[in-house]
């Protein structure tokens, strides 16, 4: 596609020298032979190449007769050339944008479980980075088309407003297990909220809030979860100056591409069967893969932190694991815990 839109540029391009040219041509003809002024130059030049039928400035000879003749002739055909370049390249620019649009519109419609995320400011674009480290499939909503060009090649986009149900149908949410707003506009997110809850009771909803009197807001408007980034921001910078180590120990178990991933959350229920109702030292983690489970979380939500081996793996369990990228990978081929789903 961008070797078909450098192509359509450079036809342009070859199309505006060959009308200046032409223009140019004509001025210099008519001011040299004719002896015309330069405004009457340029008069006579625009006046023959679109071919108005408004009259010569005086009569005519011979000679500027034929040099017209000429200029008609070679401006009929570079400013046809011209318009069917400018033809060409708007009406091909839209059928690819149209073909792009409706082939992600057949992805999107293929999706199922999956997370939608609305705005794709600096928090979308970063919950879609977490998300396509951990191949979860997700769509992106956004209303800004420069936006949604400019990331179309890696990401799925729905063009719209998220307030709006049709656009959050259009995305799947009948269909999807959770929901991202972080537009940032407090009452935007409580209408998506709002919305979502009303078109999927069972959906998972985390909104961002900018102020922590609309937190209570979207919790009653059905969101499970609200994050304040600025207020995270705000701990983490302070926290770097109580305790650095600590922190920048912890800033090396973020994402930042597919080969960092060192924190893994894995369902009990994803186990093989014959790992259910036994101890995480049947499970042998560390021997199997390197990594340490660092949490339990007890099915009625209770957390366990650094479990005991004797910890009993019950369904609807969680555990929280920890190891370097080779063996989080390891640890999901092993048990299967992560498929490749994610479609962006």
């Amino acid at each position: 596609m961008d070797t078909m839109f450098k192509l359509f540029r450079s036809k342009f391009y070859i199309a505006l020298v060959l009308l200046l040219f032409i223009f140019l041509f004509g001025i210099l003809g008519y001011r040299f032979l004719s002896d015309y002024s330069w405004v009457e130059a340029a008069y006579m030049t625009v006046i023959t190449i679109t071919t108005v039928g408004f009259s010569e400035v005086r009569p005519t000879d011979n000679v500027t007769k034929i040099f017209t003749i000429i200029l008609i002739t070679s401006s009929v055909f570079i400013v046809a050339y011209a318009i069917s370049v400018v033809t060409e390249y708007v009406l091909s620019r839209s059928a690819l944008q149209n073909i792009k649009y409706r082939k992600m519109k057949k992805q999107i419609t293929k999706l199922n479980n999956h997370i939608i995320i609305c705005g794709y400011g600096r928090n979308g674009m970063q919950a879609a980075k977490k998300l396509k480290a951990y191949r979860k499939p997700f769509v992106v909503i956004e209303q800004d088309e420069e936006i949604v060009n400019r990331y179309s090649e890696d990401v799925l986009f729905v063009i719209g407003n998220a307030n709006e149900d049709e656009t959050l149908e259009e995305a799947g949410i009948q269909k999807a297990e959770c929901l991202i707003t972080a537009l940032p506009n407090d009452a935007d997110n409580l209408f998506v909220v709002l919305s979502s809850r009303q078109l999927n009771k069972g959906i998972t909803i985390i909104s961002r809030a900018s102020q922590e009197a609309s937190q209570r807001k979207l919790k009653l408007a059905g969101a499970n979860k609200t994050i304040m980034p600025d207020k995270i921001g705000g701990d983490h910078m302070a926290s770097l100056v109580v305790l650095p180590d600590l922190i920048e120990f912890m800033d090396q178990l973020s994402i930042d591409d597919e080969t960092t991933i060192n924190l893994e959350e894995v369902a009990v229920d994803n186990l093989p069967e014959g790992y259910l109702y036994k101890t995480l030292v049947d499970l042998d983690l560390r021997r199997q893969t390197g990594c340490t489970a660092i949490g339990y979380k007890h099915p009625d939500g209770k957390y366990i932190i650094n479990p005991d081996a004797s910890v009993e793996l019950l369904p609807n369990s969680k555990l929280m694991v920890l190891g370097q990228p080779e063996q989080i990978k390891k640890l999901n081929t092993l048990f299967h815990i992560v498929e490749n789903t994610f479609n962006g």
